[in-house]
């Protein structure tokens, strides 16, 4: 180390230990910052950059700020992605020989900042650890440090597996070991999230509690990384971890990134908020432990009937009685977020007013569990035997902490008179001392005359009595003593007012010293009821995500579906809850949805702006409402429980992968198509649009008969490919519908009514008149439409819906001439099979003249294969 300061070689010693994070240094009433830290910092939090002696090296940079000021600083750094590492003066100055002993308390960092407004209410903020596994598993080990919540699972397959699950938790940071460089890579080209480096795998003596019931290594392997990660930046006690939860990713519906963002689960596709998504749409949950309970259910569905349906009867009943759910919607607005305020008590930041919280939201418990046990449902009555209210830390807490205290815990009138005897003698001593000097004002100035005479007090001189100059003639002699002399005025004592100034001072320092005390060991009381207010929680959490659906429900009429093991859909007058509630009172079109074992795969033709993929989004949707208890948008609704949903609608290119729109297509299809099973649901959109007709049309059709023969998966297909509605014909389990539209007067009308059948056309022209496109632009395109529908001799096929246009060009005399010469065969040599007898008659029926070039090829296809066979 080169030669500094002292203090300089402190700071440095401490910095090497924490090189990934800005080290918040104190001195004083600021936190410094040196070096490099300072130079990024004053940049990042846009503060003045300064200098100072280093010692023999010079000035080195420095910026600060604010001790009193720092959680806004540090909120900006790590909403950043930033750690900070929090160094402190561990001993008093005055105590110090040399530089004042300093050491980091507590490491920020993403996944495990406690700030209350760092966080959001409604959402958890994960911090998950990974391992790896040479078997190519990879088990996983999610916390919320807020609420204590953990769990860990293992996936088998690739990074592509891990990165979906991490789109689930969602965390803020993730922890590697320090040789998992490729996994680190691929997490962050597609996840905006902190990588974080631990390698110690042991779980620590003292946690073992918490894992004692898995006997699973790789589990504990993962969970003994995010333990040791936690204890190494947090640096002091987590008392309200929960025992870790295994869970499997089999036991729910699976929903991959893609599908994700697609169907807007959580968050909007254009300005990735809240509004507008199915979580916010759902969410008439009155706690905030709720709401984020709301949201894994959301991003969880289950795939166990039974379970699903005591969901659903249970929001059936609360719908039904409705003064009860009134009662306990009215009994939850009281009730504060129980998870993180046990998380509070745990970590130490708890003060009085978190207490008077705890204990207002549990005297709400016993109304709660009285409306819910009245209830007339039997996973009701269990739900309700299993709200404990905790009376004894009620009393508690009702005996110990003042109604309305102060928001610093080091300023007194935070406990209850009568909870302590020394206490209350010593507010006994203050409050008389205080009346005492208020009579003895009374009688000075009736002594002296002095009307304007007063006592007062500062911390520098204590209590004092003031005169101004022109009644000092009227003090009678011997009995004031000079204290302080002022510009207008003389500040005196007197033996008794000495005398009460001890008195009264002593007596508040000891009871701002013992308030604090008795506060310190309520705190470590209320640890103990940690577990029961956790095990609260979850049941408060659960009965508030119930009659959230309940209320929804009933206010956008909605039905409880029925589940049907026949793989069966038949969605009556099924609605897009979010697309209907965005409309404000407009009428929403409802649509049928119907598909069985010999209807499959629905082929969904018509107009750009029809509603094709809303229509496509509502099954979906109406899958996952079903799925995770809640009634669904629709007049009726019989469902098979899907296992997995796969979309690919709307691609856009990934240019920091090197991917084009075409790419980023067809990989998702490849992704859907070979991870189904025939109980997924596929939904495609405009499957191929980015390359050339043909090639598109035949990878359209392609991927059709693979999922039709292949997969059996229920799909939707929407497709402006006209060319592929014949495959109706061929294929068993595919049909047609589409989304209707009419001409009124040169314009189109969408009715956004899907029936069966294919649509006629698809009125791409009048969609850009519907865009304002400049009228010349618009006559023009018609008069070009015209042109190549009424070309006979060569067909070229335009490039609507494509990114390129297409260079291929197939005339129709060619196509006539292959069949012809296949007539002219069929002639010569007359047909020796039954096989070979039907192919001519085939060739006989076919009319040449009203073939499109694509029939033509079908045909010639078709005809081939059954030569070969």
């Amino acid at each position: 180390m080169a030669r500094y300061t002292p203090m300089m070689e402190q700071y440095l010693r401490i910095k090497a230990e924490y090189q990934d994070a800005f080290l918040f240094f104190r001195l004083g009433d600021f936190y410094e910052m040196f070096f490099d830290d300072a130079t990024r910092a004053s940049k990042e939090l846009e503060i003045t950059l300064t200098s100072r002696d280093g010692g023999e090296q010079g000035r080195i940079p420095m910026c600060g700020v604010p001790y009193h000021a720092a959680d806004n600083y540090i909120s900006q750094l790590v909403t950043k992605g930033y750690k900070i590492a929090i160094c402190e003066q561990t001993e008093d100055p005055k105590q110090a020989k040399g530089v004042v002993r300093r050491e980091v308390v507590q490491l920020i960092t993403p996944g495990t900042v406690m700030s209350d407004h760092l966080i959001k209410e409604k959402e958890n903020n994960y911090i998950v650890a990974i391992s790896e596994f040479e078997d190519d598993t990879f088990a996983l080990a999610a916390n919320d440090l807020t609420t204590g919540e953990s769990m860990a699972t293992i996936l088998a397959g690739d990074h592509h597996e891990v990165i979906g699950e991490l789109s689930n938790l969602a965390p803020r940071e993730v922890v590697v070991n320090s040789e998992s460089v490729e996994l680190s890579n691929a997490i962050q080209e597609r996840m905006t999230v902190t990588i974080s480096i631990e390698d110690d795998t042991r779980i620590p003596e003292t946690l073992t509690p918490l894992s004692d019931h898995i006997d699973q290594p790789k589990l504990l392997h993962v969970f003994g990384r995010l333990l040791q990660y936690l204890i190494r930046t947090q640096k002091r006690s987590m008392d309200h971890l929960q025992p870790l939860r295994h869970y499997h990713i089999s036991q729910y519906m699976k929903l991959d990134v893609n599908s994700k963002r697609n169907l807007e689960l959580v968050e909007t596709i254009r300005d990735k908020k809240r509004t507008g998504s199915l979580v916010w749409f759902l969410d008439s949950s009155v706690t905030a432990m709720g709401g984020r309970l709301l949201k894994q259910w959301v991003e969880r569905p289950l795939l166990k009937q039974r379970e699903i349906e005591k969901r659903q009867e249970l929001v059936e009943t609360l719908m039904k009685q409705f003064f009860e759910r009134e009662t306990i919607r009215e009994q939850l607005q009281g009730v504060y977020d129980l998870e993180r305020l046990a998380g509070k008590v745990a970590f130490g930041n708890l003060n009085a007013r978190d207490l008077v919280q705890l204990r207002k939201s549990l005297e709400k418990i016993p109304e709660i569990k009285q409306a819910v046990s009245s209830l007339d449902n039997p996973y009701a009555k269990e739900l309700g035997e299993e709200i404990l209210p905790c009376e004894e830390l009620v009393k508690l807490l009702q005996d110990a902490i003042e109604d309305n205290p102060p928001l610093s815990v080091k300023e007194g009138q935070m406990i209850r008179d009568g909870y302590h005897a020394d206490l209350d003698t010593y507010r006994d001593a203050s409050r008389n001392g205080k009346d005492w000097i208020a009579a003895l004002q009374m009688q000075e100035r009736e002594r002296t005359g002095i009307k304007s005479l007063k006592i007062g007090y500062n911390k520098v001189f204590g209590y004092y009595i003031e005169v101004t100059r022109s009644n000092l003639p009227n003090l009678p002699e011997g009995r004031y003593e000079r204290k302080q002399t002022l510009s207008n005025a003389e500040r005196f004592i007197t033996p008794e007012l000495k005398e009460k100034e001890t008195l009264i001072l002593e007596a508040e320092e000891k009871i701002v010293d013992l308030e604090y005390s008795l506060f310190a060991n309520v705190r470590e009381e209320v640890k103990a009821f940690i577990p029961q207010l956790q095990q609260l929680a979850r049941k408060i959490s659960e009965l508030d995500v119930l009659q959230s659906f309940a209320v929804v429900s009933e206010e956008n009429r909605f039905t409880k579906p029925i589940f049907s093991k026949e793989r069966k859909v038949a969605v009556e007058g099924g609605r897009h809850p979010v697309v209907e509630k965005m409309l404000k009172g407009r009428e929403y079109v409802a649509n049928d949805v119907m598909m069985d074992r010999d209807r499959e795969i629905l082929l969904i033709t018509g107009p750009n702006m029809s509603g094709k993929s809303t229509y496509m989004r509502q099954l979906a949707l109406i899958s996952i409402l079903g799925q995770i208890g809640c009634f669904v948008p629709a007049e009726s609704a019989v469902l098979p429980v899907f296992d997995q949903i796969f979309t690919r609608i709307g691609a856009a290119d990934d240019l920091a992968a090197g991917q084009s729109t075409f790419m980023v297509e067809m990989l998702e299809a490849n992704y859907a198509i070979t991870r189904a099973t025939q109980d997924s649901l596929i939904l495609l959109d405009e499957i191929g649009r980015g390359t050339s007709t043909y090639d598109g049309m035949a990878l359209a059709q392609s991927i059709i008969e693979y999922v039709h023969s292949e997969v059996r998966a229920k799909t939707l297909f929407s497709t402006h490919y006209h060319e592929l509605t014949t495959l109706e014909e061929d294929l068993d389990r595919v049909k047609n519908v589409h989304v209707k539209a009419v001409e009124e007067e040169g314009r189109v009308v969408f009715l956004h009514r899907v029936h069966d059948g294919s649509a006629d056309k698809s009125y791409g022209i009048h969609v850009a008149q519907l865009a304002n496109l400049p009228e010349p632009l618009i006559k023009r395109a018609e008069a070009i439409l015209k042109e190549f529908e009424s070309e006979s001799d060569t067909v070229t096929k335009p490039e609507v819906e494509s990114n390129t246009v297409t260079k291929e060009k197939v005339t129709v005399e060619e196509e006539e001439a292959q069949l012809a010469f296949f007539n002219e065969e069929a002639k010569r040599k007359p047909a020796r099979t039954p096989a070979e007898k039907a192919i001519l008659d085939r060739l006989k029926s076919v009319d040449i003249m009203e073939m499109t070039p694509m029939d033509a090829i079908n045909t010639l296809y078709e005809l081939k294969k059954q030569l070969k066979s």
